[in-house]
């Protein structure tokens, strides 16, 4: 497990020995600290896993601004003992140590505010007995007093002396060291500058101890542990997928290599809060590149809130949700298209930085294969989305809708934007809400960015004679087909079942996902638009009835919007060919997300 507190936990260690007016110590009492974390959120998270198995789990404000986890508090001859217990068993990490709690600030955890109360409950009660050693068990483990390796092992000059016989890749070492905890941001070339100086001031400040700018010895074997120890923990590796033709480095201590599914290379965590990381690569150009960077944001995965960036030649997506932290980068390079993602979980922003950090340094695409789409049995469905292995985000429902501007402004029903987070149109496009009148289920959306459309409905001039065919183009099987499908019925009547003269009624089979498309009469103009099936009156309708708000009703309904529907230039009947791209050209896809 990666926990990159280790500097600060040892720091607590040593200042837990210099005596304090009220520590627990003295009371004869002590804490088992188990992890620390720098952000408030992932503490919590971590407090509460742990309180699941460990009842006594409490959290703390350390000194440094980052946040502490602790069992306890157990008497103080006992807190040793349990810890080695802990540790043998491997219950906690191992790393975990005795502190007093005298540095403890303000308790975060348990988070209803009854810290105070526990601890005196668990004061109170008494301790769970520990188990007495067989003849053949091992002694529990001692903790001994750790080495202060913070502490100023030398003077300011003694410290300048011994850093002048380090060697130029020692130097170099430190940098990197530096640079991995966040403290450099500079060039690692083993010259010590203003740079440097300030970095390991920095870094001596975070521990709690002078911030000189020059580490002693016992400073830069402490630091150089930390980082050799946290390397070891993510286990950057340089990985050569001779099938996608990448070499990368990944943390291979984190992930590992799952299965193959074109054009991406799986590698699956290897604990619960583990992230994914995905390579791609596929032949293509700049369409397919483009393709891509739009087929990938359709993922439940890649959340759409967060910065984009795309180029002739490669992109850069990173999303953000409460489920998710995703970033993804892609290039185009000699008809090739390589690229990596990293999806992971909110609340591991410093690791995920130096995955990504060694994922982009590392990344070469160079080599001359592809992934073959032909390597693995994929259902052909599977391959046609280029989406294998990866959960596609899904709209809650899908209507229809038919433009009725030439900047792309589209007519649908009220129960297409009803209840969502956001609206789009044909799938990519954004859109706003700009009319929803309840009453007669009319919505009308804007969208967000340009759009030119195939084609803008013309509203019929005179009323139609009931008995003539129209026809519907509509997803009727919402966003699962590229394009609508287009239903013929008959006009039955010019009114409602009661007279409503704003309606029309149809004789027509059709879905949910047909409700707001146009009803277009033989020469491609609108006579409606086609409402929800619904009941009217309280009364369940028969099979093959249906309605449609007028024409001259959706006229009316749009004039305060300032929207005037164009008037139809047809006259004569379309050929079947015709009106069905007529029809198909004026039908738009709306969306409904959560």
């Amino acid at each position: 497990m990666f926990r990159p507190f280790a500097f600060l936990a040892l720091l607590l260690v040593v200042l837990s020995l210099v005596p304090a007016t009220r520590s627990a110590a003295q009371e004869g009492r002590a804490w088992v600290q188990i992890e620390a974390h720098p952000d408030l959120e992932t503490a919590r998270n971590r407090a509460r896993a742990y309180a699941a198995e460990f009842p006594e789990t409490a959290g703390f404000r350390l000194g440094s601004g980052w946040y502490g986890i602790a069992l306890g508090p157990y008497p103080a001859d006992e807190a040793p003992i349990r810890l080695g217990l802990l540790k043998r068993e491997g219950r906690v990490p191992s790393d975990s140590f005795v502190a007093d709690g005298a540095r403890y600030g303000a308790q975060f955890y348990p988070e209803d505010g009854a810290a105070a109360a526990l601890a005196e409950t668990l004061a109170a009660a008494e301790p769970e007995p520990l188990p007495e050693p067989g003849p053949e068990a091992a002694p529990a483990e001692a903790v001994a007093a750790p080495d202060p390796v913070l502490l100023p092992d030398e003077t300011r000059a003694e410290a300048r002396d011994s850093e002048i016989l380090l060697t130029p890749e020692e130097r170099r070492a430190l940098q990197s060291a530096l640079r991995w905890f966040g403290f450099y941001p500079g060039a690692i070339d083993g010259a010590f500058g203003p740079g440097t100086r300030n970095a390991m001031a920095a870094w001596q400040e975070a521990q709690g101890v002078e911030a000189t700018g020059i580490l002693t010895t016992r400073q830069r074997r402490a630091l150089l542990d930390a980082w050799q120890g946290d390397i070891a923990a993510f286990g950057f590796t340089e990985v050569v997928e001779a099938e996608s033709g990448i070499t990368v480095t990944l943390p291979l201590g984190l992930v590992e290599f799952d299965r193959y599914e074109p054009p991406f290379v799986h590698y699956r965590p290897k604990t619960p809060d583990g992230p994914r990381i995905v390579l791609i690569s596929q032949p293509g150009d700049q369409a397919a590149l483009y393709g891509l960077y739009d087929v990938l944001q359709t993922l439940d995965s890649v959340p759409l809130d967060g910065p984009r960036e795309r180029g002739e030649r490669s992109f850069r997506i990173r999303g953000t949700s409460a489920k998710a932290d995703t970033t993804v980068s892609a290039q185009l390079k000699g008809g090739r298209i390589k690229g990596w993602m990293l999806i992971s979980t909110p609340g591991n922003s410093a690791r995920d930085a130096r995955i990504v950090k060694a994922i982009e340094d590392s990344f070469s695409p160079d080599g001359a294969s592809v992934l073959d789409p032909g390597m693995m049995a994929m259902a052909a469905e599977t391959r046609a989305g280029l989406l294998a292995g990866l959960e596609v985000r899904k709209p809650r429902l899908s209507r229809t809708g038919f433009f009725v501007t030439p900047e792309g402004a589209v007519l649908t029903t009220t129960e297409a934007v009803e209840g969502c987070a956001r609206v789009t149109i044909d799938r990519a496009t954004e859109a706003r809400v700009t009319l929803a009148d309840a009453a007669s289920g009319l919505a009308v959306l804007t969208p967000r960015t340009p759009l030119s459309p195939r084609a803008v409905a013309g509203f019929a001039d005179a009323a139609p004679r009931p008995g003539a065919e129209v026809a519907v183009p509509g997803y009727s099987y919402e966003d699962r087909l590229p394009a609508p499908v287009i239903t013929f019925g008959t006009l039955e009547d010019l009114t409602g079942l009661n007279g409503e003269t704003a309606l029309r009624r149809l004789a027509l089979q059709s879905l949910p996902g047909d409700a707001g498309g146009p009803v277009l009469d033989g020469a491609g103009n609108v006579l409606g638009m086609l409402l929800p099936a619904s009941p009217q009156g309280g009364r369940q309708m028969p099979d093959g009835v249906a309605f449609a708000l007028s024409a001259e009703e959706i006229t009316r309904l749009l004039a305060p919007a300032g929207i005037v529907p164009a008037s139809a230039n047809r006259t004569g009947p379309l050929t079947p060919a015709a009106l069905s791209e007529t029809a198909t050209d004026v039908a738009a896809l709306v969306s409904c997300w959560e």
